[in-house]
């Protein structure tokens, strides 16, 4: 099958696409991707340099003609998300994606497909390969770890680049040209719980399982209300009256903290006396759950089944107030921007619950395009752990990137794409942590837009990428490079 997708138009791009997907990259293993692009750059003689944190840079004059145009910072990302359906074995720091052409679509079997934002970067290798494409002097910017904090970015030091203007290749809908977002902050909270021995004789345990979620982007596709797997699974099992004196043995729900969870489990510990009624009652809650999100998660599904009991379960206040905490921790949207229509301001999501073994830990990302307002979720996210004594650490924090709806680059672009397209694009930002918040932090005088071709539900296994729509973002950006001015 890869050679089908090398195939596909354009096929310089296709083709460094698949190249790309050889290669493991994972957030913070990115060190065989920096290899693979660094002996890349030496095969065709470009100058290169690599800073301390990683980050690639790859220069290569202007074209006959364009030398004195402005010059371009070219910047995408070397990592992927890597998230996996359950059911699929696969290694991601060994293994190479597995991609497939769905009708219009490329997809990856089971697991995230990488076009975040491996199509970006295998754009800018096809213009620095190529001897026939007419550009302005450029700066090939290769970050490291976006998506698990944007290490690159933070870390990016000045006089790294020299140029002028940045094409950020980052973004998902091929109408579309970004031109702000949000800012972003990790919250970890960890808590030492106290355990208890179980009674075999008189106790028995379930797993309670929710899977089948949409998840995505945890930044944009918040907005879709789809449902979040912990928060889910919390409302399976909380009792805040103690009406099924049940506890809990295990919780382990989510992955990385800019992916909705789709799945998590909990193994719950119960007298036999109340298992006919908890039986009744999840059956009930499952039925109401479902119903609720099958708009959003037409695929959910909520299983309960008998498990072995564990030699210990949580002290049974604790699991009252450990499911009380979660049960008010806010997920999804905290607040829609008043100035721009559609746009989400303020979000939280509760990525990852690890529970076991006395030792609770939650992972979290908040969003916002305000800084005031994204320092106050988080401290929000974090309020009902201290109530309960837990450890709260804020870190990771970010700048978002301000809308300039003048700035002379845009005005460009969308002349452009009005003129190729006869249409006109749509010009907004976006609920997500693109590197040019930071960025322009360490560059202020860098003017930046952002674009890319149409990539649906990334950061989870049912990412794929139009593959009509990598043609059309390669004509624009292609005819973007010829029209930048001197």
């Amino acid at each position: 099958m890869s050679q089908e997708i090398r195939n596909l138009e354009p096929r310089n791009v296709w083709g460094f696409f698949a190249d790309l997907n050889e290669v493991p990259r994972p957030s913070k293993k990115e060190e065989k991707v920096q290899a693979f692009i660094i002996n890349w750059a030496k095969e065709r003689n470009l100058a290169w340099k690599q800073d301390e944190i990683g980050n690639i840079l790859i220069e290569k004059p202007a074209s006959a003609g364009m030398e004195d145009r402005r010059k371009v910072v070219l910047q995408a990302h070397l990592d992927m998300v890597c998230q996996k359906n359950a059911d699929t074995d696969f290694d991601f720091e060994t293994q190479g994606i597995n991609m497939y052409i769905d009708g219009e679509w490329v997809k990856a079997r089971g697991t995230t497909l990488g076009a975040d934002n491996g199509m970006g970067v295998a754009s800018i290798l096809a213009v620095l390969d190529s001897d026939d494409i007419a550009h302005p002097a450029l700066e090939a910017l290769f970050t490291t770890d976006e998506e698990a904090g944007m290490t690159g970015a933070h870390n990016l030091q000045a006089g790294f680049l020299s140029g002028d203007i940045l094409m950020n290749l980052d973004t998902e809908d091929d109408d579309e040209l970004s031109i702000g977002c949000a800012g972003g902050i990790d919250t970890d909270i960890s808590w030492n719980y106290s355990e208890i021995d179980t009674k075999p004789n008189s106790e028995m345990a379930y797993k309670l399982t929710v899977k089948g979620l949409f998840g995505g982007h945890s930044g944009m596709d918040i907005i879709y209300g789809r449902g979040n797997a912990n928060k889910i699974l919390n409302r399976m099992i909380y009792d805040p009256e103690g009406n099924f004196a049940w506890s809990i043995s295990q919780f382990e729900g989510g992955g990385l903290r800019n992916a909705i969870p789709r799945e998590a489990e909990a193994i719950l510990v119960v007298p036999e006396s109340k298992v006919a009624q908890a039986l009744e009652y999840w059956k009930t809650q499952a039925a109401a759950l479902e119903a609720e999100f099958s708009t959003t998660d037409p695929n959910i599904s909520i299983q309960v089944e008998e498990v072995s009991l564990a030699a210990k379960k949580m002290q049974q206040d604790d699991f009252k107030r450990f499911t009380a905490a979660l049960q008010c921790t806010h997920d999804g949207i905290r607040r829609l921007s008043p100035d721009v229509e559609d746009l989400v301001e303020t979000s939280n999501n509760v990525a990852h619950v690890s529970l076991a073994n006395g030792q609770l830990n939650i992972k979290a990302l908040q969003r916002s395009d305000r800084e005031s307002a994204k320092f106050d979720i988080a401290d929000s996210v974090g309020a009902p752990w201290r109530i309960l004594g837990a450890e709260v650490k804020h870190s990771g924090s970010y700048p978002g990137w301000k809308l300039d709806p003048n700035a002379p680059m845009l005005g460009m672009m969308k002349d452009l794409y009005q003129e190729l397209f006869s249409e006109e694009p749509r010009v907004l930002a976006c609920h997500a942590g693109l590197e040019c918040g930071l960025l322009g932090q360490h560059y202020p005088n860098l003017e930046m837009i952002s674009f890319g071709p149409t990539i649906k539900n990334p950061h989870s296994p049912d990412e794929k990428v139009k593959i009509a729509s990598v043609a059309k973002f390669w004509s624009y950006f292609l005819e973007a490079l010829k029209r930048i001015p001197a």
